[in-house]
């Protein structure tokens, strides 16, 4: 039985004290929203109540709570949707992402933002410059995990990368590793419209997969670029790209896992491991929004082109199924009345 409900009438929040309350504007969906709505779940995360979705949006500040300075009404702000508890080592160490007692929107037992109004802890509020639009300011949010997994990549100046997967994700790690300073960018996808889209933001290379033998399509890969990658960025989850990750990297270099699939997987670890290729996680992002944003606002990364579908919210059910179906890259939800 699902328990996602739609267009629900419920009281209009009050923030408390370091809170603001939010009139929300802009809410793209997320593969996961989708999940849970299909699926009532994510893993070990159950939804056992009716539970708001959204996470990835932007709002403006319509009410301050005790003691909030840092932000004034009227303010449009992008949210960066998980608060954690700040008081963990993993917060004091700067890892708060992996805080064992995170709230994270739409992630049960929490609501999400796909709302007329919500509440959020102001210090994870970023405040948008005039010329960067709701839109983009909701856009934050997947673009932030372009972010972290380059970041932990090590994407820099002449980095050569792969990126498995052209989806959202594989799409927002295009613009981040080109961002970064990658000389060559090379994506791999099982759809050529995907391909095309990712060839218009910025890939240099794209290989079509049409084999689940990785090794073969590693070969493809290489090929294609001329050498083997020093970093792949696996964004797709399925078990034959993960392979492709490994045996694609160069010897020494980094494969960062991102798209999440099934929990057990059997990978060539032995080859990764005699050729000393780093296998790393992600798992959504720490400290990334303040330069998400700045790439936005310095012009440095366009994500106005991910947007291809946009709905009010009454609508919320049309979106989800659109997005369901698999129909463009980036479906948006207007909050707002008019």
């Amino acid at each position: 039985m699902i328990l996602i409900q739609f267009q629900e009438d419920l009281p209009v929040p009050k923030p408390g004290p370091g809170q603001v309350q939010l009139s929300m504007q802009e809410v793209g969906i997320c593969g996961s929203d989708v999940h849970y709505w299909t699926h009532g779940r994510i893993g070990d995360f159950i939804v056992k109540a009716p539970m708001v979705l959204g996470h990835e949006a932007s709002g403006i500040v319509s009410e301050l709570g005790q003691g909030v300075t840092s932000l004034k009404v009227g303010d449009r702000v992008a949210i960066e949707p998980g608060v954690p508890c700040r008081m963990c080592n993993y917060c004091k160490t700067g890892r708060y992402n992996l805080c064992l007692d995170m709230k994270f929107c739409a992630t049960p037992p929490y609501h999400g933002n796909l709302a007329r109004y919500y509440v959020h802890d102001a210090d994870f509020c970023f405040k948008l410059p005039d010329h960067v639009s709701l839109e983009e300011g909701a856009l934050l949010e997947p673009l932030s995990v372009g972010v972290h997994a380059t970041n932990r990549a090590g994407v820099g100046l002449g980095s050569t990368v792969l990126i498995c997967g052209a989806g959202p994700i594989g799409l927002v790690n295009i613009l981040t590793a080109k961002a970064k300073g990658a000389s060559v960018v090379c994506v791999t996808d099982i759809d050529e419209s995907r391909l095309q889209k990712a060839k218009e933001l910025g890939a240099d290379y794209t290989v079509k997969v049409t084999s689940r033998d990785a090794q073969q399509t590693a070969q493809l890969v290489e090929e294609a670029m001329g050498e083997k990658p020093d970093i792949t960025i696996e964004c797709s989850g399925a078990p034959s790209s993960l392979q492709t990750a490994i045996y694609a990297t160069k010897s020494g270099g980094v494969v960062v896992l991102v798209g999440l699939g099934q929990e057990h997987v059997e990978m060539p670890v032995v080859n990764a491991g005699v050729r000393e290729v780093d296998i790393r996680g992600i798992f959504r992002y720490v400290n990334c929004y303040p330069t998400a944003l700045a790439m936005v606002a310095s012009g440095k990364v366009n994500v106005k082109p991910l947007i291809t579908h946009k709905f009010k919210l009454e609508e919320s059910i049309k979106a989800f199924e659109a997005a369901k179906r698999g129909e463009g890259i980036k479906i948006m939800i207007t909050c707002t009345r008019n």
